[in-house]
């Protein structure tokens, strides 16, 4: 992970809970690659922080399947398979498009700036290049959008399918086009659920899914 990548610590997080956050995006991003070995004081030092909440944060990591331990030298970043990935895609692609099918018939206007607020920080960080806020908020985004549907128990599956979802490929586009395309896609969907366009808003939430196996994943996309 680029020290670029660390932030200050909020003040109003844990620590724990911080360094678990910045952790993960740099492992779902790809910044940390599978395989990477990461110990307990060099990531203390990278953070400014003592190896008590570091520690926690592995080991929290750890459970989540991210990292795995490693005897006397740290922990290593776990790896996906492809097939792996494919299923999960799979999955998501049975529930998250007709999701938005039904989205789009009663999409409520009066939520409409809070999640366009989101879209634009999505937006914001593909064109400055910061992955953190890119994968921050494009969570924070479509899991609000999904528990609009008023059904946890949907909330609760996509979250946990898009928490084991990893775009290896991403950090290689940070300020490219590709990025910036995909992160205008999130735009895109509000404004045909905004229109009550059912099929468009299905239709692009596939396409978005897609981009799991194919440009986040760092492999050409027929387009």
């Amino acid at each position: 992970m680029t020290t670029s990548a660390i932030q200050p610590v909020p003040q109003q997080s844990s620590l724990r809970d911080y360094v678990q956050q910045m952790l993960s995006t740099g492992i779902i991003s790809g910044e940390l690659a599978p395989g990477e070995l990461l110990t307990v004081p060099t990531l203390a030092g990278k953070f400014g922080v003592s190896a008590t909440p570091v520690r926690e944060a592995m080991l929290g990591l750890a459970r989540r399947g991210f990292v795995e331990p490693v005897r006397n030298k740290g922990f290593r970043v776990t790896s996906v398979s492809e097939e792996e990935l494919t299923q999960i895609a799979q999955v998501r692609l049975w529930l998250e498009p007709p999701a938005m099918y039904e989205l789009a018939a009663t999409f409520p206007s009066e939520n409409a700036r809070e999640l366009r607020a989101l879209a634009d920080e999505i937006v914001a960080g593909a064109a400055g290049g910061d992955l953190a806020t890119y994968l921050q908020s494009d969570h924070a985004f479509h899991m609000a959008l999904t528990r609009l549907l008023g059904n946890p128990h949907l909330a609760e599956v996509v979250a946990d399918l898009r928490s084991r979802t990893r775009l290896v490929g991403l950090a290689s586009m940070v300020k490219t086009q590709k990025l910036q395309d995909s992160a205008a896609e999130h735009v895109e969907l509000l404004d045909l659920l905004a229109a009550g366009d059912r099929e468009g808003a299905r239709d692009l939430m596939a396409k978005h899914i897609h981009h799991t196996l194919g440009w986040w994943s760092g492999k050409p996309e027929d387009r």
